[in-house]
Formats: C-alpha cells, structure tokens, sequence
C-alpha cells in the first residue's frame, strides 16, 4: 500500500498550489480520502475530506472557498487544489484513506507561504 504526495514547495501569499496524492496497493475507488496538515507545534487537522464516489465533500472553515479536493478514481488520484494561500496554511500536507477501521497515511508534503 502506498500514498504518495506531490506538489508542494514554496509559494508567495495569494498564490496557488496543487497537490496531487497517488494511491496504490488497495482498491481506492473503495476509501474515504482526505488531505490533513500538521503545523509545526500544532496537532495535525483535517483540511479537507471526500467519500468514494466524490459525491460528499467537506471542508475545515479555514480553508472553504480557498480549496478544493477532488479525486480521479480512474487514476487512483486524490487533488487538493489550494487557492489565495496565506502564511498559516504553512505545514505539511498528508493524504488519507480510510474505509471502515483500515486506513492510511501518505508521508506527506512541505507546504510553505512565505513572502
């Protein structure tokens, strides 16, 4: 089983980013995904989560209207296009998948705002 995050880097305020996790090794069409961040010092929070079909999506109040998650399940691909960043959307992204107890975790991607 594998997640694999792509797509982070270091972006002025205001700018965009798209983070793309690919999955493999499990039937993603099957799992919940999701996109956390962890701060440095902060606890890791949801950012961001659909269900298998994408027809159910939800959104931290910080980020709605700013991201979207979206998912190929032809590519096994899970999106989080990130718009207008600010400085404390600063932090590593991970990608999830869960279906019932069975989940996991990518090893995460470094996602700076800075000027």
């Amino acid at each position: 089983v594998q997640l694999v995050e792509s797509g982070g880097g270091l972006v002025q305020p205001g700018g965009s980013l798209r983070l793309s996790c690919a999955a493999s090794g499990f039937t993603f069409s099957s799992y919940v995904m999701s996109w956390h961040r962890q701060a440095p010092g902060k606890e890791r929070e949801l950012v961001a989560v659909t269900t298998s079909a994408g027809g159910n999506i939800n959104y931290a109040d910080s980020v709605k209207g700013r991201f979207t998650i979206s998912r190929d399940n032809a590519k096994n691909t899970v999106y989080l296009q990130m718009n207008s960043l600010k400085p404390e959307d600063t932090a590593v992204y991970y990608c999830s998948a869960l279906r019932g107890r069975t989940g996991y975790w990518g090893q995460g991607t470094q996602v700076t705002v800075s000027s």
